[in-house]
């Protein structure tokens, strides 16, 4: 008895496990979502922006052959603007190290007439964010750590990683005022400074929390931002993510992109 019932959990794990992974490997969710922001220049036409996550450059779940899919997808939305909210590698030890060289090349393919800007997440710093915004800018991405730029009708603040204590949220919040007028969007790995927003930024951008990538039915994973979340007139998207974290599985939260259209 206890060796069939011993039998029984090893062939469910196993087929729990083929699941898991077989969701991991699904081509992304396109979502979407139409916001007003204030400050929208009266003349400025809507952005379309493409919100990326996490891609954890990794294998067996995250090969280059898999990126190079993935961007074939995202080229297909035909944003305006490309952002990566961080987590381009993984760095963990049940998943192969996948060299920053060999995820340029898909990479490099990504296009929007606006630009493609990323920050660091914390397997960025894990891996060395020196080496990495050397490959990223290689293959046509500004890489953004605590730094502003106009972006079109956009002011665009990239945090640094809260989870490495590497950002200085208020010091990029100043540099996007230094810029002028404009809608201003900040772009972060992380969700930590959603609840202290200042009122002059409407919408944050992020990832990290994979929704938790192994079901949202589950507390605490169930507790994680996901999704569109609204609090105090604030608003943040955080997408799930295209890769995966410690183990090549999901469920009940399948791999996404966000297609925000942004304007009046």
């Amino acid at each position: 008895m206890w060796r069939r019932l011993a039998l029984g959990i090893v062939l469910l794990a196993a087929a729990l496990g083929g699941w898991g992974y077989h969701n991991a490997l699904a081509d992304p969710v396109i979502r979407r979502a139409k916001l007003s922001l204030p400050d929208w220049p009266r003349d400025a036409a809507p952005v379309r922006v493409l919100l990326l996550s996490d891609i954890h450059a990794a294998r067996p779940d995250m090969p280059p052959s898999r990126i190079a899919r993935i961007v074939e997808i995202a080229n297909t939305q035909r944003a305006d603007l490309i952002l990566i909210a961080g987590d381009v590698v993984s760095e963990r030890w049940l998943q192969r190290r996948v060299a920053s060289e060999e995820i340029v090349a898909p990479l490099s393919r990504l296009r929007a007439p606006l630009g493609v800007y990323s920050v660091y997440g914390n397997h960025d710093h894990w891996r060395g964010q020196a080496e990495l915004r050397r490959f990223l800018k290689k293959a046509g991405i500004h890489p953004l750590r605590d730094e502003a730029v106009r972006v079109g009708p956009l002011i665009l603040g990239g945090i640094d990683d809260s989870a490495t204590d590497q950002s200085d949220f208020e010091g990029t919040l100043q540099k996007m005022r230094a810029l002028g007028g404009g809608s201003y969007v900040v772009l972060s790995h992380g969700t930590d400074y959603f609840d202290w927003m200042p009122p002059d930024v409407s919408l944050m951008l992020a990832g990290h929390t994979h929704c938790g990538q192994i079901g949202r039915f589950m507390p605490p994973l169930s507790k994680l931002p996901c999704g569109l979340v609204e609090k105090k007139g604030h608003r943040m998207i955080v997408s799930a993510g295209l890769g995966t974290s410690v183990l090549p599985v999901r469920f009940n939260a399948p791999p996404d992109m966000w297609l925000i259209t942004l304007g009046h």
